[in-house]
């Protein structure tokens, strides 16, 4: 039996390590992917720490890893579109009669040396677009842009606020920049996001934990709040912040996941300025497409976003950078 290198976690006893696995097999709809690079999302470790977990499948065991890109391996007996050494980044989540199932979550990951997905969640990327790049195209990029453009809604000349930006928040960044939002405000307790953000085309970059940071704010965009503000960090307050600076009619869109319960602290406000509060997961089927073509392009420009590489044995690392902001990583990429 030929055997591959697999990140396990068991949902259920929380223990998460490096396996030896069989490879696994197509079916007959499915391809089989070489694993090229797989990115290291904050998502995953808070699945590794258990804050948070799958909604179903509660005690399963899964390979992580829902940023991954590589070339084609094997093909099922269906799969007639797809050849060997094909080169894709996949998308992660699949629609289910019952909601959305995740890669790494709901089904095996890309911490591995193999991964195998439908081929309908294959997206093909152009020869020069490396590996790395790729992976990070679903969630890093691609969530970001769905929460703009789909939940959001964001309109050219719309005042937008982007509360945490790490390896979503700085996407958003860029993306609110290339659709005309105007002005861009990132908030961020560290001094070294907020640069990051200033390089990636904010307005302004504030430090919430200011004294003045509401008065900073609103300074920003003429004395009026914000029309729409993200949370791409997931910590608490952080809701609680965005609905008082939102104008009348403002979205919030929380993206970051804490697991912990939020309250609209002035129930007449929120309902007499028809503030709105909207939860985003993912991407739908467009987007991943629409990103490589941007990338691609050169439209949009991630070529910064890696961080750095780690080989696949040092998953555990490269969770402990990310988890303790060690230099600040925006992406982490594992290298089978």
């Amino acid at each position: 039996m030929t055997t591959m290198r697999a990140w396990k976690i068991d949902f259920a006893t929380k223990e998460f390590g490096l396996r030896e696995v069989p490879v696994p097999e197509p079916g007959p709809d499915e391809v089989r992917i070489k694993v090229g690079a797989a990115g290291v999302c904050l998502s995953d470790v808070h699945l590794i720490s258990g804050d948070i977990g799958p909604t179903h499948h509660a005690d399963a065991v899964r390979t992580l890893g829902h940023e991954v890109a590589g070339t084609v391996d094997a093909s099922g007996s269906l799969v007639s579109d797809w050849k060997e050494g094909d080169r894709v980044t996949l998308k992660a989540v699949i629609q289910k009669s019952w909601g959305l199932d995740t890669m790494g979550l709901d089904y095996d990951g890309g911490w591995a040396d193999y991964v195998v997905v439908p081929q309908s969640m294959l997206v093909a990327i152009p020869d020069n677009m490396p590996f790395d790049q790729a992976a990070i195209i679903p969630d890093a990029v691609a969530t970001p842009w769905a929460a703009i453009s789909y939940t959001g809604k964001v309109q050219a000349g719309e005042a937008v606020a982007v509360w945490g930006v790490g390896g979503l928040g700085v996407h958003a960044i860029q993306l609110l920049r290339m659709i005309g939002a105007s002005p861009i405000i990132a908030v961020d307790p560290s001094e070294g996001p907020r640069k990051k953000a200033l390089a990636r085309g904010a307005d302004a970059a504030l430090d919430p934990t200011a004294d003045d940071f509401e008065e900073q704010f609103r300074a920003v965009n003429g004395g009026r709040g914000s029309d729409v503000g993200f949370d791409f960090a997931g910590f608490q307050g952080i809701p609680e912040q965005i609905l008082r600076l939102l104008n009348d009619d403002g979205r919030l869109v929380i993206t970051g996941m804490s697991g912990k319960p939020f309250s609209a602290e002035d129930s007449s406000s929120f309902i007499h300025f028809q503030h709105k509060i909207l939860g985003h997961y993912g991407y739908q089927p467009p987007h991943v497409e629409q990103l490589v073509r941007l990338v691609g392009s050169g439209r949009v420009d991630i070529s910064e976003s890696i961080s750095a590489h780690f080989p696949l044995e040092e998953a555990e690392e490269a969770v402990r950078r990310l988890r303790d902001k060690i230099d600040d990583p925006i992406r982490l990429v594992l290298v089978p």
